[in-house]
């Protein structure tokens, strides 16, 4: 069973979504990500969004560790219901709705959001489900590049034998780490100055 790993709400269990058609981020791999997260002082008080959001698993965990907001996206009706449990369970501890649920296509939601010019995001998650090719994804990333905050970080979850996501004019690929099975892609805003507080610099 998943869980909430640390936080406010550290410890508390989530619900999964049935079936296999999704593909959940394993604890090891959670633990890692944020982690890494946590080192680059990218959670507390932030504003974060969760594209293709499973369970929100990644979303309420950002939640749960001090994110300012959280936006879960997600299109299938069994997930996105899984996202609103695992939504209002965070958003009970902490004590305030800063988790909210858009039931949507990835695509229509960044065009919503880029119609009304308002939303900027400091941490972006996007796991995209495998069949998504890859000028699909390309396509979502350029969508969602003029929507970032000057120091945001995007990370992409693949399978390990996936290429590297095509980055947009806007974007620059700074890290990435295999477990396993999984990579994660690290990017942030093109000319985005280095961070002296960050490790991995």
């Amino acid at each position: 069973m998943s869980r909430i790993i640390a936080g406010a709400a550290g410890g508390s269990p989530l619900v999964s979504v049935p079936g296999d058609g999704t593909r959940p981020t394993t604890d090891r791999v959670k633990e890692a990500l944020f982690s890494r997260l946590e080192a680059m002082n990218m959670l507390s008080d932030t504003r974060v969004l969760d594209l293709y959001a499973g369970s929100g698993s990644l979303g309420v965990e950002s939640a749960s560790r001090g994110a300012k907001s959280v936006e879960l996206v997600e299109l299938n009706d069994k997930a996105a219901a899984v996202c609103q449990r695992n939504a209002e369970l965070v958003n009970k501890v902490v004590g305030s709705r800063v988790v909210t649920v858009q039931r949507s296509r990835v695509e229509t939601f960044l065009a919503r959001v880029a119609e009304a010019g308002v939303d900027q995001w400091d941490l972006v998650f996007m796991d995209p489900p495998y069949p998504l090719t890859e000028i699909e994804l390309s396509l979502v990333l350029e969508q969602l590049a003029p929507r970032l905050s000057p120091f945001a970080v995007v990370v992409v979850e693949r399978s390990s034998r996936t290429p590297q996501p095509t980055w947009p004019a806007g974007m620059a690929l700074f890290a990435d780490k295999k477990y396993g099975e999984t990579r994660l892609w690290f990017a942030e805003p093109a000319g985005t100055p280095a961070d002296p507080t960050d490790p991995t610099n």
